[in-house]
């Protein structure tokens, strides 16, 4: 499944990125460097555990909620925000492992009052809706106004907040950049835009947190996808920061799987992640990429 060429390999390199970056970062979340470095030296392989207690290779609520939201796209063939409420619904009733708070609220709100938006509010400047983005990315290739207008959607069904939809649209933007070919430093103009209207991101030199307030993940994920210069070094450095160390791993996997390629990600992870959740994400990346032919 990791061979596809060109787009097709990018897009697959980003959305198993995005998954092995969560299941090897889930391992270490909410320890701290020093933690990690006692426990195992450099965490390099997908062993499960953590405070989740997970198996070798079990994803938590960043790749679980980026396929439900995928899944909709596909299931619709195209943007149906409804749909997208319903698939978060489906997915919270099957007891995810791990839910965020300010997830779990917006998706109890959508149940009991039926809105798709929060309003607008500062504790909702969590990860949460930049985590799950990914294949809105995916499927709005080469469209920057639906690329827009779809993010900040699925963003404020949980997540109202102006940091969290500057950082989701920007990570969006840069996924598709590095799909459609361009190279880690054609992404640089994007961050440089995002700290210039936000200074609050600047991540050089890097202010050395990770944890979950949109701000310190994306900083973190920032540094070390410009830092280095291959797939497993940039996720490797990323989660052995620790704090919300899945959810860094995960959008550091997306950006190193989108600019490296399916190809780059190193096999005894593929061999420890989940068969399923790497089925589903296979499925999803060529309907994904056929909503965005306009083929569905």
């Amino acid at each position: 499944m990791n061979s596809l060429p060109g787009v097709e390999g990018r897009a697959l390199g980003a959305y198993l990125g995005l998954a092995c970056g969560d299941a090897l970062g889930a391992t270490v979340e909410f320890m701290t460097p020093a933690q990690i470095r006692a426990a195992h030296g450099v965490h390099l392989d997908i062993v499960g555990g953590g405070w989740l207690g997970l198996r070798p290779g079990q994803v938590t609520d960043d790749t679980e909620m980026s396929l439900a939201l995928g899944q909709a796209i596909v299931d619709r063939g195209g943007w149906d925000l409804q749909a997208v409420a319903e698939s978060f619904v489906s997915w919270l009733a099957g007891k995810p492992v791990d839910v965020g708070n300010t997830c779990y609220r917006g998706i109890r709100r959508y149940l009991t009052e039926g809105t798709l938006s929060s309003t607008p509010c500062e504790q909702e400047g969590g990860n949460g809706a930049c985590m799950r983005n990914l294949p809105v990315a995916l499927a709005t290739l080469g469209r920057d106004q639906a690329l827009i207008s779809w993010s900040v959607d699925q963003c404020h069904i949980t997540h109202n907040h102006h940091l969290s939809d500057a950082a989701t649209v920007a990570m969006g933007r840069m996924v598709q950049i590095l799909v459609a070919g361009g190279g880690r430093e054609s992404c640089r103009p994007i961050a440089d835009r995002l700290v210039a209207d936000h200074p609050e991101f600047r991540f050089s030199p890097y202010p050395g947190r990770a944890g979950g307030y949109i701000v310190d993940t994306v900083q973190t994920v920032l540094n070390f996808f410009f830092a280095t210069d291959d797939l497993e070094s940039c996720i490797v450095e990323t989660v052995n920061r620790g704090e919300d160390a899945d959810t860094t791993g995960a959008l550091a996997g997306m950006l190193a799987g989108a600019c490296y390629g399916a190809e780059a990600i190193p096999r005894r992870w593929l061999d420890r992640l989940d068969p399923n959740c790497q089925r589903r994400i296979g499925d999803q990346v060529a309907g994904l990429l056929a909503v965005a032919r306009g083929e569905c």
